[in-house]
This record gives C-alpha cells, sequence and structure tokens, in this order.
C-alpha cells in the first residue's frame, strides 16, 4: 500500500508534527545519498529523536506497507540510502549521543548518529580509540558503518566495522527491538550480529552500537614515497607483507589523485610522479624502528624518488589530509565523477591497474586511482561531464571496473556497499542458488520487503531479470521441513 494522508497523521501522532518533513523542496535534500547519479525524492522524510520513536515509526511503515529507508549522514558511495518514490526516510541524525564509555572493558555504547570521529574523541582521554577510520570519518556515521561494513585505511591491520563492534540494539521490520551479539561480540546459535553488519539497511536498523575500543599505540611512523611507476609502488607494497611486516595503513594515489589533492589542501605531494605510497607503523618503539627501517630500505630498493618521513604529528596529520580529501577533491580536476570501490589481490594490482587504464582510453575518459594498496581495495574515479553527454559511458565504465574486479578473482565492494549502484553485478560474483539463499535470509528478517526495498540483490524491477525458482530441498518437499 503507498503512503496515504492517513499514515502521514500516524507518523505524526507518533513523533510530532515538526519531525515530519513533507515540503518539496526540503524532501530534495534527501534525495540521494554521495552517489549523486541516482535520485528519488522520497514522500515524506521523518526524524526520530529517539530509539523508541525509531520503532513507532517502522510499526507505522509495517501497519500501512510502506516501505522504509534509513538514513546516516549521507556520505555513502553506493546508493544505499537511495529513497523509494513512495516510501519514507528515517533520519537517525538526531540519535547522536555517546551514551557509555568503558575504560576497563574497553568498549562504547553509541547512538547510530554519532561521527566515527567523535567516538575517538570521546574515548581519548581514556587513552584508547576506535580503529576503523573510513576516509569521511568526520561526518560519516556509526549506524551507516554499521550497514556498510565500512573499512578506511587502517583496516589493513586491525580489520573493519564487524571486528569491532560487540553487540546491537535493533529495530525490526514489524518495529519490534532485539540485541544481537553482546557484551563479548558472541551469542548463542547463529551470528545473527554478523548478518546484520553489512546488510545496507535491508533487515533492520540498529538504534544502538556497541563497539570495541582500543589502547592508543605507544608510537607511529608515517612516510610518504614516490616512485616512477605503479608497478614500482605495487612491488614495495608485495614485499613488505612478505618481509613479515604488517603496518597499520598502506595507501596509493596516483598522478591524478595527486593533482586532485594537491589543489585542494596542499599537503606537500609531489605533483607529476606516477605514484606515492602512504606507509604507517605503529606499536612499541623498538618494534616500530625496526619495521620502519626495513620499510625505507624496501622503498629505496624499487626506485624511490622522493622519501619524507613525518617528524611530528603535523607533518602526520598533512599526509593522511593529502589521502583522506582525494575523493572530494577530484571536483577540482572534473565536474562530475563515479567512485568505484572493488577488491583485487594484492599480486594483481598492477594488472588491474594497467586494465582500468586500457578500459578508461577505449572508454575516452580519465580514471583517477587511490586505494588501500594494503588489501588491494581498490577506489578508481571514473571522471566525467554529465554536460557534455558522457553520464552514460562513465556509469558503464564504473560497472565494467567493479565486474574486473571479479575477473581477478576479487570482489564487487571492500567497504562502499552493493547498493544502488552495483545489485545488477551481483550475478557476476555469485551463483543464482548463492542470491536465493540470501534473499531467503532477508526475507526472515523483512518478510513484505519494507526494509530498504532494490538494494543489495538484484531485482527484476532494477536489471531486467527474469526471477527464478528457488529449487525446494528435499525435506521441504516430503513435509519435514519449511520454507520461512
Amino acid at each position: 500500500m503507498s503512503l496515504n494522508g492517513t499514515a502521514q497523521r500516524d507518523f505524526e501522532r507518533a513523533l510530532g508534527a515538526a519531525n515530519v518533513i513533507s515540503d518539496p523542496p526540503r524532501l530534495r535534500s534527501y534525495e540521494c545519498d554521495g552517489l549523486t547519479g541516482y535520485r528519488v525524492v522520497p514522500a515524506l522524510v521523518l526524524l526520530p529523536k529517539t530509539a523508541e520513536q525509531v520503532a513507532a515509526a517502522v510499526r507505522v511503515c509495517a501497519a500501512h506497507g510502506i516501505p522504509f529507508v534509513a538514513r546516516g549522514a549521507g556520505t555513502g558511495l553506493s546508493g544505499g540510502a537511495l529513497p523509494v518514490a513512495d516510501g519514507v526516510v528515517i533520519s537517525l541524525q538526531r540519535l547522536r549521543r555517546v551514551l557509555e564509555v568503558d575504560p576497563v572493558d574497553r568498549r562504547a555504547v553509541l547512538e547510530p548518529g554519532v561521527t566515527n570521529l567523535d567516538i575517538t574523541r570521546a574515548a581519548a582521554p581514556y587513552g584508547l580509540y576506535y580503529a576503523p577510520d573510513p576516509s569521511s570519518q568526520q561526518v560519516c556515521t556509526i549506524g551507516g558503518n554499521v550497514a556498510e561494513n565500512s573499512g578506511g585505511a587502517h583496516c589493513l591491520k586491525y580489520g573493519f566495522t564487524t571486528n569491532h563492534v560487540l553487540a546491537l540494539e535493533v529495530v525490526l521490520a514489524d518495529g519490534s527491538v532485539v540485541t544481537l551479539g553482546g557484551d563479548s561480540g558472541e551469542q548463542l546459535g547463529p551470528d545473527l550480529r554478523g548478518v546484520f553488519l553489512g546488510s545496507e539497511g535491508t533487515v533492520g536498523i540498529a538504534t544502538k552500537i556497541t563497539v570495541r575500543l582500543l589502547r592508543a599505540p605507544e608510537t607511529v611512523r608515517t612516510l610518504l614515497a614516490d616512485f616512477p611507476s605503479i608497478e614500482a609502488a605495487g612491488e614495495v607494497v608485495s614485499d613488505i607483507v612478505a618481509a613479515g611486516i604488517v603496518p597499520a595503513a598502506v595507501e596509493m594515489m596516483d598522478t591524478l589523485a595527486i593533482e586532485a589533492a594537491e589543489e585542494a589542501v596542499h599537503a606537500g605531494y609531489t605533483r607529476g610522479v606516477a605514484a606515492a605510497l602512504v606507509v604507517e607503523l605503529d606499536g612499541p618503539v623498538e618494534e616500530c624502528a625496526e619495521g620502519f627501517d626495513k620499510v625505507t630500505a624496501i622503498c629505496e630498493k624499487h626506485g624511490c624518488t622522493r622519501l619524507h618521513v613525518a617528524g611530528d604529528a603535523e607533518e602526520r596529520a598533512a599526509i593522511w589530509r593529502g589521502r583522506k580529501s582525494a575523493f572530494a577533491a577530484v571536483g577540482r580536476i572534473s565536474p562530475d565523477y563515479f567512485v568505484q570501490d572493488g577488491v583485487v589481490p594484492r599480486t594483481r594490482l598492477a594488472e588491474v591497474l594497467g586494465r582500468i587504464a586500457e578500459m578508461g582510453e577505449q572508454a575516452g575518459l580519465r580514471v583517477a586511482n587511490v586505494f588501500h594498496a594494503g588489501d588491494g581495495n581498490l577506489h578508481p574515479l571514473v571522471l566525467y561531464d554529465a554536460a557534455a553527454g558522457e553520464t552514460e559511458r562513465g556509469e558503464e565504465l564504473s560497472g565494467k571496473i567493479a565486474e574486473l574486479c571479479v575477473e581477478l578473482g576479487g570482489s564487487l565492494s571492500g567497504e562502499h556497499g552493493i547498493g544502488t549502484d552495483k545489485a545488477c553485478s551481483m550475478p557476476k560474483m555469485y551463483s543464482a542458488t548463492d542470491l536465493a539463499v540470501m534473499a531467503r535470509v532477508r526475507a526472515a528478517f523483512d518478510p513484505a520487503g519494507l526494509c530498504n526495498p532494490g538494494k543489495l540483490l538484484p531485482t527484476p524491477r532494477l536489471c531486467g531479470e527474469i526471477p527464478g525458482k528457488f529449487t525446494p530441498h528435499p525435506l521441504e518437499e516430503a513435509g519435514v521441513i519449511e520454507r520461512l
């Protein structure tokens, strides 16, 4: 059932009329996330202030059959928070309290609207921090991080969001509230916490999140190294790992990405160089020093043309400012761009970058590369000009790059999620049976399909596919078990 006047009045009773947006100009503020190529204006936007109001809003949706999309800061890059035209957006921006910081057990309890960086700020007085650090950490929220299983530069050593979330309070599609996980991150039975993490808002809305905090490292050493070729920089990455060194981060940027970053923030990168690596080690002083000497030797072995070691916290911050500004900075060298997110084995970095360059030339478009080199998580930025009619070519090239990653033994996404952008590419990575099982798991949480519909899994509406029939299990045919 589509949204009607009765439903709107029910939302207003549940949240207060001031917290229900129906004005068309204001609704347009929510028509897309960071993937601006897809835009849909929702019927309403809801602004709950508490977890109880989130649950109340979802119960109204369930009663009227209204689809809903949870939204954090809107920084996602896969169209995961794209609204549904006849549905509502449930914004979690007002749920931004740090409910507890426990320095003894090293954990924090948060509402979903707390920004990633604010978790570390709250923990810092206790000598603790929150490890996952997406480039948008100043503005992205922990609720969105949970939905996408977000990563970041330091996930090579410390893992992704799923490795740091212990428990979740979740509002399910019928408005009921459950807790997944526990104080240790474990629970009896199936790992429902793990199912929820990275489900992209398709099985419910997290309203309280308990995360693990880490002790701040004793020391941190950071270097910026220039190389005459992408291949040379890639060999450095392989040699570092082969030497048994596990850096906190290894990041790579190519000429276009460096040019954009320098235009934006003047971080001290070398313009015109083929590739730059940011390598960071942390931990005990002696261990860090020994590993750092090995890393610098490896860089020099592969023809490093400039090696700058951060001398203090200010220089380290400048190096990271250049890397973390890259996505937004590309707007200085191109009016429009698609940010892609795929993964390949580290050993195939040079190969995939060469293939991407060839594909860009064939499409007549430039591609800037900035990525987490340590774990092979690519972020090619396909540059195009919508005013010149290049949008379709840009979108096609972006999709082909994601599918190329699968072809080379990798994945469609490392941290940005599938969302709307790559749902139709899922059959390139998963079999029909795999996708059917995923759809059944999703349906077990949300039988009516109201939670963030049209995302993650390919659907006939999105991809023009003919839905296949799931083959029943012999025990199901015998009446021993039944399908959910």
